[in-house]
């Protein structure tokens, strides 16, 4: 179906898709402190930037509430991007050095070590 569309085709390694998938999860779950962080800069930014649209201040705090909830759903969808880059580059040296075999089942090992941390650290709080 792509290529009926396009003239050009494209290949997709779905091996490092998934392996960076995987890392990118881990990464998100070992240092959920520091994403939750970013979205909440993210959130803080966006609603910086989006009161600058507005020119009467009745009209800027009349649509707040829902302004407010779509910029947390955009903070948390954006906040995914840097760990999908570092999983990305975590899963290349992974697979750089030790092959490409590897890559899957180290970001699965990963993924399953930093989900038993993040159950263990939202336990002990």
């Amino acid at each position: 179906m792509l290529t009926e569309i396009l003239p050009f085709k494209i290949e997709l390694n779905t091996t490092m898709i998934a392996g960076a998938a995987l890392w990118s999860l881990a990464l998100y779950l070992g240092f959920s402190p520091l994403s939750e962080w970013v979205m909440e800069q993210l959130q803080r930014w966006f609603n910086f930037a989006e009161r600058s649209l507005y020119t009467s201040q009745e009209e800027f705090e009349r649509t707040r509430n829902a302004r407010e909830a779509q910029n947390a759903f955009y903070a948390s969808m954006f906040s995914i991007v840097p760990f999908l880059v570092v999983g990305a580059l975590c899963n290349w040296g992974v697979e750089w050095s030790l092959g490409g075999s590897w890559a899957i089942s180290m970001g699965i090992l990963a993924c399953m070590g930093c989900g038993v941390y993040e159950l263990g650290r939202r336990n002990s709080n």
